[in-house]
């Protein structure tokens, strides 16, 4: 007998929301602090990632996986059940990749010499249905009665490294049951199966021979799935988790990237907007409103009258958001949602997929030219100062907010190619994390159109968000920010007010 696997899907993509401090004085006085929201690698493996679409005017919803499967099980699959029939379609294999790298966040970088006098300043620096193991197992265990055949095989084919079959179901118990005969080692119950099975889902099965997979020392196999896109039509943007609560000991990690003609969040207590709200206050209350970008500074307008009412939801769930550290769960164990990026995709955003546009700006240099040596010479040292004072100055006019800058290697960037034609203009990309309890996946995932207090969300997080701490707590923004001890950075300015 064949040991029993649980698969997991693969995450690859920027990590959980952390915020990294930055300090210094400027001016013989110490200054408070500046704290730069930094991310972590963009790529990472938590249980599941998916890119999603949704059209509403057609309804039609569509979800790109990529399984990992880890285990010694010498057969893999899994079960994705869906509100109609889907179509499958085969994906790049780094599209995950492509897509992590092309959402990695900006920082606002100050042009700033190393060779002036120094000043101390401070400033900007520089899832689908879970996959299931299939055991060998002969096939055995009798059915209660012997019926009539209520699943029917719709479709048969290949995908990728997948083989798969479409089905329909009219009974759990004979689905559960075809599983087996077919060798498909389902390790839920029929109720899950059941509750599918009432909403009239399809079912869709897959299999990967281990013979394209990586074997380890100990006899394992290890590897990742092509990516594969499901196609169908559904009333509403859903994403099944009840299925994969069976695979779920515990909790599981979900990164979601949802483009949609608005910007899109999960329901209710999920929503990220306790988060996100908490964040741009903050940062408003102790920097300014100007600090925002023009849409999140409207949007935190429009929803002022409600923030107070929002952020105390979200107290009384529990939440709080301490700058530096990861989100803690609440008394039940629930952690909130954080919005990792979020962007209207514009004609210049979808030509960087082809490299006609650059993927991120390049500081300019005010020192370039120049060394120390040159600054060594009495004659021309003077001079040479005020060529480096005036071109810090120029630029500094001329992006007066900085320049957004972000880092990938030659070797990602070629990658973005993969994305072309997936990622639209004009629609709106959405990414978010959340760690799910199991308790938290009794029921499917229902995705909305982003709002607050029935306020629609039209704002960005393209770049990372920078904020003051202050030396007794945030002024003037939300409870619950814990303040880390700030690192010493010198020479770095503060930013002028944004124009």
């Amino acid at each position: 007998m064949r040991k029993i696997l649980l698969a997991r899907l693969a995450l690859f993509g920027l990590g959980l929301l952390g915020l990294t401090p930055i300090a210094g004085a400027m001016c013989g006085y110490f200054s408070r602090p500046i704290i730069t929201d930094i991310k972590q690698p963009s790529v990472l493996q938590p249980s599941q990632i998916a890119f999603i679409t949704w059209d509403p005017e057609s309804k039609t919803e569509t979800v790109t996986v990529q399984p990992r499967f880890e285990g010694s099980a010498q057969d893999f699959g899994m079960v994705i059940p869906t509100p109609s029939k889907p179509k499958l379609d085969n994906m790049p294999s780094d599209f995950f990749k492509a897509l992590g790298t092309y959402t990695q966040a900006k920082r606002r970088v100050i042009p700033d010499s190393k060779l002036l006098p120094r000043m101390m300043g401070f400033g900007g620096s520089r899832g689908l249905g879970a996959p299931e193991a299939m055991a060998g197992n002969d096939g055995g265990g009798a059915p209660e009665d012997v019926k009539p055949p209520t699943v029917v095989v719709l479709e048969v084919g290949t995908v990728g490294n997948l083989d798969y079959k479409i089905l329909s179901a009219t009974r759990a118990a004979d689905l559960y049951q075809w599983l087996k005969d077919n060798k498909y080692s389902y390790s839920g119950d029929e109720a899950t199966l059941n509750f599918y099975v009432q909403k009239k889902y399809f079912f869709t099965v897959m299999k990967i021979d281990t013979l394209q997979m990586k074997r380890s020392k100990d006899g394992s196999y290890t590897g990742d799935v092509t990516p594969t896109r499901f196609t169908f039509t559904s009333e509403k943007l859903v994403y099944p988790t009840r299925i994969t609560q069976v695979s779920v000991k515990d909790k599981t990690d979900a990164m979601f990237y949802v483009q949609a003609p608005y910007k899109m969040d999960l329901a209710d207590d999920m929503s990220y907007q306790f988060h996100w709200l908490a964040m741009l206050d903050h940062v408003a209350g102790t920097m300014g409103p100007n600090e925002l970008l023009e849409p999140n500074r409207k949007w935190l307008t429009s929803v002022r009258n409600n923030t107070p009412a929002l952020l105390k939801c979200g107290g009384d769930l529990g939440f709080s958001f301490p700058l530096g550290q990861p989100l803690p769960a609440n008394k039940k164990g629930h952690k909130p949602t954080s919005l990792e990026w979020a962007k209207k995709l514009t004609a210049d955003d979808i030509k960087i997929l082809s490299g006609d546009r650059p993927y991120s700006e390049e500081t300019p240099d005010p020192d370039w030219g120049f060394t120390r040596r040159d600054l060594q010479d009495p004659q021309r040292s003077a001079a040479i100062m005020k060529v480096i004072q005036y071109r810090v100055q120029k630029y500094q006019q001329d992006k007066p907010r900085g320049y957004l800058v972000r880092e990938a290697s030659k070797e990602d960037l070629k990658l973005l190619g993969f994305l072309k034609g997936h990622l639209q203009e004009g629609q709106v990309l959405t990414k978010f994390h959340r760690t799910f309890q199991r308790d938290e996946m009794n029921d499917d995932l229902v995705l909305v159109q982003a709002k607050a207090g029935g306020v629609e969300d039209g704002s960005e997080h393209e770049e990372l968000l920078r904020t003051m701490t202050f030396g007794g707590g945030p002024r003037g923004g939300p409870g619950g920010f814990g303040l880390p001890v700030p690192l010493g950075r010198p020479g770095i300015r503060p930013l002028p007010p944004a124009k």
